[in-house]
């Protein structure tokens, strides 16, 4: 597949999830980038923003075996990866396999259950595979997390530890539509009844997991100049040493912003990496990772403000 066909296929999907999907175009463009770099994506967001049919017509366009978890307090990890159970008419242990096993998973309201059973996403996320009982199940290489959760509440909620954020490539933030797109979104789902499905808003599988492996193979085309890794590194290091920030970003951090600027650069036709695909992607990588200082959190200063002015004080390549 060439950067064209990976530009062309990329409008279709988009052209698909507008069948259900009234803006939101930003959020959209950044999950193209994570799927085609094989990344998870954190939606944060106000309850009523679409974030679960947005996830639902994403994998309905893309053609993705879809599984969905709703998180909820109670839930073990037994009920995400599935357990071996006794079958007495056969006397043997047989897997009884869970919902992680799928292409596409949501993840709903992540932060609704313990600590405990959102780590029993840890090991599908990092390595694709799952072990249970000393076994060990493989994922496909396209499976995907697109977790949810509601920045409203704080009560009766886990908050994801930071090694389970640093999975996740982007956190996006899932805002309220503008007054024309929410006078559209009513003209078009006013009138309808019970829940919606993207199938019933005419969204229809328009890729197949051949067409997605060859649209992440066309991203080894893509070629990284040493300027923009040095840029890439020293955006990512000068985090560390802000004053203002306690934790900065890990290396992990780096090597996802690299290989999802490589993907945005795909999208977009080209096959070299340009110091705005780092720009564009920088915030997204990276506001899930940072934590404030106290002195800075007191001050009431806020991390995408500050991002964005380390993003200007780094020097890019010319």
């Amino acid at each position: 597949m060439s950067l064209e066909d990976v530009r062309a296929l990329a409008d279709a999907i988009r052209a698909e999830m507008a069948k259900a999907i009234v803006g939101q175009d930003e959020v959209i463009e950044l999950m193209l980038v994570a799927l085609i770099s094989q990344g998870h994506v954190l939606l944060e967001g106000p309850p009523g923003t679409a974030k679960t049919l947005m996830a639902q017509a994403f994998a309905g366009a893309l053609g993705l075996d879809f599984g969905r978890i709703q998180f909820t307090p109670d839930l073990l990890p037994g009920d995400i990866l599935g357990s071996n159970l006794f079958n007495f008419q056969t006397s043997q242990f047989t897997l009884t396999r869970g919902p992680i096993f799928c292409d596409l998973l949501l993840a709903d309201e992540i932060n609704r259950t313990p600590p405990k059973t959102q780590a029993a996403l840890l090991e599908a996320m990092q390595e694709r595979r799952v072990t249970l009982d000393g076994e060990t199940h493989q994922l496909g290489e396209r499976f995907m997390v697109v977790a949810t959760q509601n920045p409203i509440e704080n009560q009766g909620v886990y908050p994801l530890p930071e090694a389970q954020l640093d999975r996740f490539l982007f956190k996006l933030l899932v805002p309220y539509p503008d007054e024309g797109e929410e006078t559209r979104i009513v003209a078009e789902h006013g009138a309808r009844r019970g829940p919606q499905r993207p199938g019933d808003l005419g969204v229809r599988s328009i890729a197949d997991a051949r067409a997605l492996e060859a649209a992440s193979a066309a991203i080894d085309t893509v070629t990284v100049a040493d300027e923009i890794t040095r840029y890439v590194v020293q955006l990512v290091r000068a985090t560390r040493d802000h004053g203002e920030l306690s934790v900065g970003a890990s290396p992990r951090a780096a090597v996802m912003l690299a290989n999802a600027s490589r993907a945005r650069a795909a999208l977009h036709g080209r096959d070299y990496v340009i110091p705005d695909d780092v720009k564009a992607l920088a915030l997204p990588v990276l506001r899930h990772r940072l934590t404030l200082s106290p002195a800075a959190e007191i001050e009431g200063r806020e991390l995408e403000t500050l991002v964005a002015e380390l993003i200007d004080a780094t020097q890019a390549p010319r």
